[in-house]
């Protein structure tokens, strides 16, 4: 079924609003303002909630439209769709606009904080037109054996031959170790996972990783990844499979408004207490061990027992012996906080995309910190443990967002909160 609607405003998951006979459509490829024809996806003749559909023609288009310099992840009918970048074809202007008003408007609705969130680029991300900036890839391989994205909404494989969104350093393992050639068993699923190098650091030739079904095909287990933050340089051990951010610059910039941001508000104490949770392989946690103030004490919690031997043999490479380091769940974990850790001063938390949730948020406010620096992959979420926390008796204080996922709806948030 096809149909000719007015798009109205933005929604989630890189999609607009419409509405036919009433009924709400969510669709993909549209922006505000816009009048275009659509299709609608199936099933669309039960007596659904809502609709999804995509863009197949533009009929009066806005000014933040541009034609996708990646065809293939644009709208199916215009030989796309094969997922990636959802606001392909949208202006970088554009994005960062849609990017702000979204986090806004979550804030507001689900965080009822009224609050205009500044959405901060990349340097270098404008030069590069949005691309060229992802340091991981996963693909899989098609019948042929050919590295390969779905087509969304099906079963087929679409072979590519490139990634525009991979670092230019990515692009060149890829190049050098034949990934586009194919030769893969049908079914696996390739990752790539290649450091951005750094200026001051000595040129490693094996510093990537090509995975194949989680096993090393050619590079290394163990990479090598470094920021500098507030002056210092720091190298972190990364296993080739496991998280690390995706940006080539968002550990540089999300480091160092973390720590400036804690500094701050610990206002040159001496000691401090210090929670990071949610802590992954340490990219807060060894600055702030080494940096926040001269005698920093602190609690990091992580999931991950991959993650957690790599920020352990992150931590033990700096000498920094005063950090406890859990394996476990935080939830679990904070029912268990040794005496001298139990009162924090600052709690730093990077949680999964789902957020903290109100539990975690009633344990971290019953220790009592003075504030807390919530960073955040989805602005829904960080809106709902907003409202938690403002109940709990904390205010927010500072947000900014930080567009470290360009030509895609996904932004990154980093909110302040202190005690009112």
């Amino acid at each position: 079924m096809q149909a000719e609607v007015r798009i109205e405003r933005y929604a989630d998951q890189g999609r607009c609003v419409a509405h036919i006979d009433g009924r709400v459509v969510f669709v993909r490829f549209a922006l505000p303002g816009e009048l275009v024809r659509i299709a609608l996806d199936e099933p669309h003749d039960r007596d659904e909630r809502f609709w999804t559909g995509e863009v197949i023609e533009v009929l009066e288009a806005s000014e933040d439209r541009v034609e996708p310099a990646w065809p293939m992840a644009g709208p199916v009918a215009f030989g796309g769709g094969v997922g990636g970048a959802d606001l392909v074809h949208v202006s970088l202007p554009g994005q960062i606009k849609w990017k702000a008003v979204t986090v806004s408007e979550q804030m507001s609705r689900l965080g009822h904080v009224d609050v205009t969130v500044p959405v901060e680029r990349v340097p270098g991300d404008e030069e590069s037109k949005g691309f060229n900036w992802r340091t991981r890839i996963e693909m899989i391989a098609d019948e042929e054996g050919r590295p390969s994205m779905r087509r969304r909404g099906t079963h087929v494989r679409v072979p590519i031959d490139t990634m525009p969104l991979a670092t230019r350093t990515l692009l060149g393992v890829a190049d050098a170790n034949h990934v586009w050639s194919g030769g893969f068993e049908p079914g696996s699923q390739i990752r790539l996972s290649v450091p951005e190098p750094r200026s001051s650091a000595p040129n490693n030739p094996s510093n990537y990783a090509i995975l194949v079904n989680g096993e090393i095909i050619a590079g290394s287990r163990q990479l090598t990844e470094q920021a500098t933050v507030a002056g210092h340089e720091f190298t972190y051990t990364v296993d080739a499979n496991g998280f690390w951010q995706m940006h080539r610059e968002a550990p540089v910039m999300l480091a160092n408004h973390v720590i400036d941001l804690v500094r701050d508000e610990l206002q040159g104490a001496v000691s401090a207490v210090i929670w990071d949770l949610y802590s992954g392989s340490g990219l807060f946690t060894l600055p702030l061990a080494a940096l926040a103030a001269k005698r920093t004490h602190m609690l990091s919690v992580e999931g991950g027992s991959v993650a957690v031997k790599s920020q352990q043999r992150n931590l033990r490479a700096l000498g920094l012996n005063d950090v406890d380091v859990r394996c476990s769940d935080v939830a679990r974990a904070l029912t268990r906080v040794p005496a001298h850790l139990s009162r924090p001063d600052v709690v730093v938390l990077d949680p999964p995309r789902a957020g903290a949730h109100a539990k975690v948020c009633r344990q971290i406010a019953a220790a009592g910190p003075r504030s807390i620096i919530y960073i955040a992959c989805d602005p829904a979420s960080l809106a709902r443990d907003t409202a938690t926390l403002a109940e709990l008796g904390y205010t927010l204080a500072d947000i900014r967002a930080y567009d470290i996922y360009p030509m895609t709806h996904h932004v990154e948030t980093v909110a302040l909160f202190r005690l009112a």
